[in-house]
């Protein structure tokens, strides 16, 4: 079978191409089409029921390109994996921000895309999922970005602030110096949305705070988009005030791996959260895996080697 898609309302094909052709060479692995171009066209080959599947899955990349996004490989999987079974390919998942150096910044996974949709949709929301897969980045970005469109008046950013057995006692420095390499991660993250200056005027100002857990006992955080980040080495009676300082008009993200917890002697507050609230509505409780890392492709392999042996 054989279809051709028309390519005439497309100025820059990079866009939907991909460089030196690697989206066409994307679809053509997971869509099991043969691609080529002629003219103004896109013609796609193979069996039927596949090429039908490439040709919707192709149809969403054009018309995001069309509008000016730049199609990726990780938006090739996404279409591949959405028309399975026969369904229809939803749309290229939606640029979230722009990153300091221009890149566009949107979920590269399903399961990305269902957490930044739990995100939109939810007051609260808990993530759980290993290492890569974008949990504290995307919390963060979807909090600046609620901030920009003036949704919320600040971002708060927690994490607990001992892991691994450390305690701040022990270590050297004010408090600012002992807390802040705990904090590292989500510094790093506002790094990649914010100019430095940027990032020191918000936090100046107070619009934005990165602060250990235990600063959060006694607030009521109203107008705020909150992020608790490596929510696996919380306690219970942690997440708990945690969770309870939620106020009016804001939005909670509860991120975290349960593979790597550092308490000892008690439960994980993340694991004891998402059997508690998983059936309360307006809570989404969002479930990243291994095919949702997208760090580099031996991440991935790490990850499964030690999910074999624990």
């Amino acid at each position: 079978m054989i279809r051709s898609i028309d390519l005439g309302a497309l100025r820059d094909r990079v866009r939907l191409f991909g460089e030196y052709d690697r989206n066409l060479s994307a679809i053509e692995e997971r869509l099991r089409v043969r691609v080529r171009t002629e003219e103004d066209c896109l013609v796609l080959s193979g069996e039927e029921h596949d090429v039908e599947r490439a040709e919707h899955a192709v149809a969403r990349m054009l018309e995001a390109a069309v509008g000016g996004t730049q199609i990726t490989p990780h938006d090739v999987a996404l279409a591949a994996e959405d028309s399975e079974g026969g369904k229809d390919a939803r749309s290229v998942a939606p640029t979230l921000a722009r990153g300091q150096r221009g890149r566009e910044i949107r979920a590269r996974t399903a399961g990305q895309r269902t957490f930044v949709e739990a995100m939109e949709g939810s007051t609260l929301t808990i993530a759980t999922g290993p290492a890569g897969t974008g949990k504290t980045f995307l919390s963060v970005v979807m909090a600046i970005r609620a901030l920009k469109e003036h949704e919320v008046a600040r971002v708060i950013l927690s994490r607990p602030a001992i892991e691994a057995g450390e305690s701040l006692g022990f270590l050297p420095g004010d408090l600012r110096e002992k807390v802040d390499p705990y904090m590292r991660p989500l510094y790093d993250a506002l790094g990649e949305l914010l100019e430095q200056s940027a990032t020191a005027r918000f936090m100046e100002r107070g619009t934005i705070e990165v602060a250990p857990l235990a600063y959060m006992r006694g607030r009521t955080l109203s107008e705020a988009f909150v992020i608790l980040d490596e929510a696996q080495n919380a306690t219970p009676e942690q997440l708990k005030m945690f969770l309870t300082r939620l106020g009016s008009g804001s939005k909670m993200v509860v991120v975290g791996d349960v593979t790597q917890i550092d308490l000892v002697g008690t439960r994980s507050g993340l694991v004891d959260a998402v059997k508690r609230l998983a059936a309360i509505e307006d809570v989404s409780i969002i479930e990243l895996n291994e095919n949702d890392i997208v760090r580099h492709p031996l991440v991935t392999r790490i990850v499964r080697a030690y999910a074999d042996v624990l």
